[in-house]
């Protein structure tokens, strides 16, 4: 059997130096897959740019919280369902499809109670839900496993050469990770640690274990062409 990767940036639209970045990783790295924030302040920036590069699949990243930690009452399922109904509405408006696959701003899909009701609002697209089981996830190649304390350790190259090698299992995977520049209008718990994300993922080392690992990088959408055909 063998081992495809897709690596899959969160956060696409939060800022224009978020997308840069995540489309510097694309083009000279090893990004396959990114979500789209719709709520972001540089959703339409971020449209602009997967257009330039129509190779990065594209997904929805729900999002109820945002940088500032608003509130949200997740045990209201008609506003669940309502947020939901809009920003695939808002995703279909900006991208003019469908998402490839839906994850959400913090995992908040995958609170208890609103886990359920998420699989049952994606399920008729058709597509990955993040945690679903459908493709296996990682998350640690992230630099705060410990909420604002950051250890840049965690997204070294060695860091994620660790992860390929003991992490990445035969069949199909996604890897989250987070680059992006910081702008000044940007504000966020996760700042310069996303710079160097981008360091990593477009080192060649990097791509050297890719393949001395016999790892295939994929996408969200070529994993609907492939996994997913009859």
């Amino acid at each position: 059997m063998s081992v495809h990767l897709i690596v899959n940036a969160d956060d696409l639209g939060a800022s224009v130096g978020v997308n840069r970045g995540i489309v510097q990783c694309h083009r000279e790295g090893i990004v396959t897959s990114a979500s789209l924030m719709v709520t972001g302040a540089a959703a339409e920036d971020a449209v602009a740019a997967a257009r330039a590069n129509p190779a990065l699949a594209v997904g929805l990243h729900w999002d109820v919280v945002g940088e500032d930690e608003r509130e949200f009452d997740l045990g209201d399922k008609e506003a669940v369902r309502s947020e939901f109904a809009a920003q695939l509405e808002r995703f279909r408006a900006l991208m003019g499809r469908a998402p490839t696959h839906v994850d959400s701003h913090r995992h908040m899909h995958l609170a208890e109670e609103v886990r359920d009701l998420v699989r049952e609002l994606v399920a008729p697209l058709g597509v990955p839900l993040r945690g679903d089981g459908e493709v296996s996830f990682i998350g640690g190649f992230y630099a705060q496993w410990e909420w604002g304390v950051t250890e840049l350790e965690h997204v070294s190259v060695g860091a994620l050469q660790g992860i390929l090698r003991d992490e990445v299992r035969e069949g199909w995977t996604e890897l989250s990770c987070h680059p992006g520049y910081m702008t000044p209008s940007y504000r966020s718990t996760y700042a310069f640690e996303r710079e160097a994300e981008i360091r990593t993922l477009t080192d060649e080392r990097v791509r050297a274990t890719l393949a001395e690992l016999g790892i295939t990088l994929e996408s969200y959408a070529t994993y609907r062409e492939r996994a997913q055909a009859p």
